[in-house]
């Protein structure tokens, strides 16, 4: 058979609305393949279903042994335990279902590659690691403001009002932080009040690249974060950023920033970061979701071209897989 562009499904519950950064990106990546006639709403009409992390694992069996030889792309987060810091049922659920069912996997960062093997995460015939990207007609650097290095902006944002999102951090700053140099906004949920950041509650999108617009430095405190999609939105917006050196961010920001390790070390480089702002910010260089949604498109193509030509022959659901499978989605459930 001659080698074809897959159609691709996405099997994800999305919402509208302000919410967690995997659900922004699948619907850009989504959008990417509708540009290119490249979707199915469905999944019975795809060649290639994409399914994320621990969601809708039940769907994915149903489909599996529905449609055999359907490729199943399983992008994968975490390890959850690193991320959220008490959840390993959920990782070895994750790490079962892509040993048994997955044709191919997606990484989002070298480090949550490295962290899930080191965590007992089989190695895939077909694996490759694929930063996120956001919508560019939202998060850009059009109409910026512009630097003022008498008071600078300085931002983080979370929608999870998870501890281990950086609020350790936040509050040294509210507490320690220059604020007759410095400005700071907060956008989204926390666990704590402020005396002097701004607090503004989860706004949409189109809202958020706004505020981001307005703002010159973005900082994030989260530990064990694989691919922070706010902080890709933010360096997307023109932001160079100040990072803690855990998960994926020093392979975001690159040249893009200054990592810093722990609360004695934040303040001094947020002035490294803003007494040479305009070079920081010269460094920002991140894929558009155009590049990023040609790396998902290859990747597809190769698993069903191999499947095509017979080099390949999709994963099999067998008995024994099923009833593992139903124990487990208990845990989940």
């Amino acid at each position: 058979m001659s080698k074809m562009e897959p159609k691709i499904h996405i099997l994800y519950p999305f919402t509208e609305g302000p919410w967690g950064g995997g659900n922004q990106f699948l619907k850009s990546l989504r959008e990417y393949f509708k540009k290119n006639h490249l979707y199915s709403d469905n999944s019975e009409d795809a060649n290639v279903i994409l399914f994320n992390s621990h969601h809708y694992l039940d769907e994915v069996c149903t489909i599996k042994r529905k449609y055999p030889d359907k490729i199943l792309i399983h992008r994968v987060d975490g390890p959850i335990l690193l991320v959220r810091g008490n959840d390993r049922t959920t990782d070895k659920i994750v790490f079962q279902f892509n040993n048994f069912l997955a044709d191919g996997t997606v990484f989002q960062s070298k480090w949550s590659k490295e962290k899930n093997h080191e965590m007992g995460f089989k190695k895939s015939r077909y694996g490759t690691i694929i930063m996120n990207a956001p919508d560019p007609e939202i998060f850009n650097s059009k109409g910026k403001r512009p630097f003022n290095r008498n008071k600078v902006r300085l931002i983080a944002t979370s929608w999870s009002g998870n501890p281990r999102k950086g609020f350790d951090i936040y509050k040294y700053l509210d507490e320690n932080l220059d604020f007759n140099r410095y400005e700071m906004t907060f956008v989204g949920n926390s666990p704590m009040e402020f005396k002097n950041i701004k607090w503004i509650k989860p706004v949409p999108s189109q809202e958020l690249a706004e505020i981001l617009k307005d703002h010159d430095i973005y900082i994030t405190g989260s530990r064990n974060d694989p691919c922070s999609n706010s902080l890709i939105e933010a360096l997307h917006c023109g932001l160079p950023a100040m990072v803690i050196n855990s998960g994926g961010h020093p392979e975001i920001i690159s040249g893009a920033g200054e990592l810093f390790y722990h609360e004695k070390d934040v303040l001094n480089a947020i002035d490294k970061v803003a007494n040479n702002y305009e070079y920081y910010q010269s460094q920002i260089n991140l894929p558009t979701i155009d590049e990023v949604g040609k790396k998902y498109l290859r990747f597809a193509e190769t698993i069903h071209n191999d499947f095509l030509s017979g080099d390949y022959h999709p994963k099999r659901v067998n008995f024994l897989d099923n009833i593992k499978f139903n124990l487990r989605m208990r845990f989940i459930k």
